[in-house]
C-alpha cells in the first residue's frame, strides 16, 4: 500500500470517527475529498463491492451521524415552503425520466438494470444529499464560513492538480495543450471541460470572499489563491469555461463591482499575450481560409461539431416538446446512433438546455428552469448586501451558477454530477443565509442556535 493511500485511509477513519462528535467537520472533509475523489489513485471499489469506495463510506457514516444527532442538536427542519416544493418537483423530474429509461431501454440494451439504477438515480441524487445537510447544520457564523473555505479549498487544490499534471510550456502551444487535457482527465478524474466549468466561476466565487477578510495579509493570500484557480482554469482548454469564466465576471461587475468594468478590456488585451496557446485554442475556428482565398469562420471548429448535431437535436425535441423521452433520451432515441453513423460521437446534446428538453420536456424543464432562476436571484440579493458574510456567500454561489449556466452551453447537465457537488452546498448555503438575513430583518427577537444552546440575535450569527 502507496504512503499516499495510507494517509487517505488514516484521514478517512479519523473522520467517521469524528463525526459522532461533530458531524458537521466529517462533511466538510467529505467536500474537501471532492478535489480528489476522481483521481487516478483513488480506490473506486473496496473488496470488490460496487459503490463501496472511501468517498461512499465517509458519506454513509456523516448521514447516519447527521440524521442521529439531530435530535440532540435541536435542529428543525426550516427550509423555505418554496424552495422545498420545487425541490420535490426536481426529484419527481428526474424519477420519472429514470422510470421512463428503465421502462424503454431501446438502444441501451446492454446497460445492465442495475447500474442504470446505480448511475442515473443513485448517483444523480447523492450529489445534492452534503447540500441539504449543510442547509439544515449551518446555524452559526462559524459554521458557514467553514464551509465557505472548504469549498474554495476544494477547487484550488484541482486548480493545482491541473497545474502539476499540464507543464507551463502548454500556454504557448496549443498542440501540446489539446494533447495533454485529453490526458487530464485520466490523471485528475474530472474532464477538461468539467475541471474548466468549475474553475470558471471558483475564481470569482473567491475574489467575492475578499469582503470577509481584513487582514491585509490574507486578503493577498487569497488573492493568489484566486490567480492560482484561474491559471489552473486556463491550462484546461475548455472555451466554454473560458466563455463562462468571462460572460461570469461581467455579470458579477454590473451587479456590484460597476468600477472594475475599466479593467476588463485591459484583461482581454493582457491574457492573450501571457497564454497565446489558451487564445489560439478560444479563436479556433476564427479567419480560416476557404478554397477561393477568402477569410472564412468555420462554426463547426468553433463549437467542435456540435453545431452539425444540435439541428437534429432540436428535430427531436420537437416531436415530443411537452414530455420528451425520458433519461438517456439522446441514445434511447437512436439519435446517438444516427451521429455515429454520420462520423459524430455524441452520447448527449452537449447543451444543458437541448439535454434537459430533450429528455423531460417543457413540462419537465420548466420547474427545472424555476429553481435555477430562484437560486440566480437569491444569491444576487445576498451578493448585493452590505452584510459582508452574506456578499460572501451570495458571490461564491453567482459565480458557480452563472459559471454552470454558460458554461452549459456547450457542455454540463442540470442533472446533479459529481463535478457539481460543490455547486449544490453553495446553493443550500446561500438558502440558509437568505432565510436568516430575511428573519433578521422581519423580527428583533432572539432564536435558538442548536450547536450550543444559546439564545443569540441573528445579527451577532451573521453580521
Amino acid at each position: 500500500m502507496s504512503i499516499r493511500l495510507t494517509a487517505l485511509y488514516i484521514f478517512l477513519a479519523f473522520l467517521i470517527i469524528y463525526a459522532w462528535k461533530d458531524w458537521f467537520i466529517s462533511l466538510c472533509g467529505l467536500i474537501l475529498m471532492m478535489a480528489v475523489i476522481t483521481h487516478e489513485d483513488m480506490p473506486k471499489t473496496m473488496f470488490g463491492i460496487q459503490g463501496l469506495n472511501p468517498w461512499n463510506i465517509l458519506f454513509l457514516a456523516v448521514f447516519i451521524a447527521w440524521f442521529a444527532t439531530r435530535h440532540r442538536e435541536n435542529l428543525k427542519w426550516d427550509m423555505p415552503g418554496y424552495a422545498s416544493i420545487l425541490l420535490l418537483i426536481y426529484l419527481v423530474v428526474i424519477i420519472i425520466g429514470f422510470l421512463r429509461a428503465v421502462l424503454d431501454r431501446s438502444y441501451i440494451e446492454d446497460y445492465p438494470l442495475k447500474s442504470l439504477f446505480s448511475e442515473e438515480l443513485i448517483n444523480t441524487i447523492k450529489w445534492v444529499i452534503p447540500g441539504i445537510l449543510l442547509f439544515d447544520g449551518c446555524r452559526t457564523r462559524r459554521r458557514v464560513i467553514t464551509v465557505l473555505v472548504c469549498i474554495l479549498a476544494m477547487y484550488f487544490i484541482v486548480s493545482v492538480q491541473v497545474i502539476r499534471f499540464m507543464p507551463f510550456s502548454a500556454a504557448y502551444n496549443i498542440n501540446a495543450m489539446s494533447e495533454l487535457r485529453i490526458r487530464l482527465g485520466r490523471y485528475i478524474g474530472y474532464s477538461a471541460c468539467d475541471i474548466s466549468a468549475m474553475l470558471a466561476g471558483a475564481s470569482w466565487g473567491t475574489l467575492a470572499a475578499l469582503s470577509l477578510i481584513r487582514k491585509k495579509m490574507y486578503k493577498i493570500l487569497a488573492l493568489i489563491i484566486a490567480g492560482t484557480i484561474m491559471l489552473g482554469q486556463v491550462m484546461t482548454g475548455g472555451r466554454a469555461g473560458y466563455v463562462a469564466w468571462v460572460a461570469s465576471g461581467l455579470v458579477m461587475c454590473f451587479i456590484k463591482w460597476r468600477k472594475y468594468l475599466v479593467l476588463a478590456p485591459v484583461v482581454l488585451i493582457l491574457l492573450p499575450i501571457i497564454f497565446p496557446a489558451s487564445a489560439d485554442r478560444m479563436l479556433s475556428g476564427f479567419g480560416k481560409t476557404d478554397v477561393s482565398g477568402h477569410t472564412v469562420i468555420d462554426n463547426n471548429e468553433i463549437t467542435s461539431d456540435r453545431i452539425l448535431m444540435w439541428p437534429y437535436v432540436i428535430d427531436k425535441i420537437c416531436e415530443s416538446p411537452l414530455i420528451g423521452y425520458g433519461r438517456l433520451a439522446m441514445q434511447r432515441t437512436g439519435l446517438a446512433k444516427q451521429m455515429l453513423e454520420m462520423g459524430l460521437s455524441f452520447p448527449h446534446p452537449h447543451n444543458v438546455y437541448l439535454e434537459t428538453l430533450l429528455d423531460n420536456g417543457i413540462l419537465g424543464s420548466l420547474p427545472i428552469f424555476v429553481f435555477w432562476g430562484m437560486v440566480l436571484v437569491l444569491c444576487t440579493k445576498l451578493f448585493r448586501s452590505s452584510n459582508r458574510l452574506c456578499s460572501a456567500v451570495g458571490g461564491l454561489t453567482l459565480a458557480l451558477t452563472l459559471a454552470q449556466l454558460f458554461a452549459g452551453i456547450g457542455a454540463q447537465h442540470y442533472y446533479p454530477r459529481i463535478s457539481t457537488l460543490s455547486l449544490w452546498c453553495a446553493m443550500f448555503l446561500s438558502l440558509r443565509i437568505y432565510l436568516e438575513q430575511k428573519r433578521s430583518q422581519m423580527q428583533a427577537t432572539s432564536y435558538l442556535i442548536p450547536q450550543n444552546q444559546q439564545l443569540l440575535q441573528p445579527a451577532v450569527v451573521f453580521n
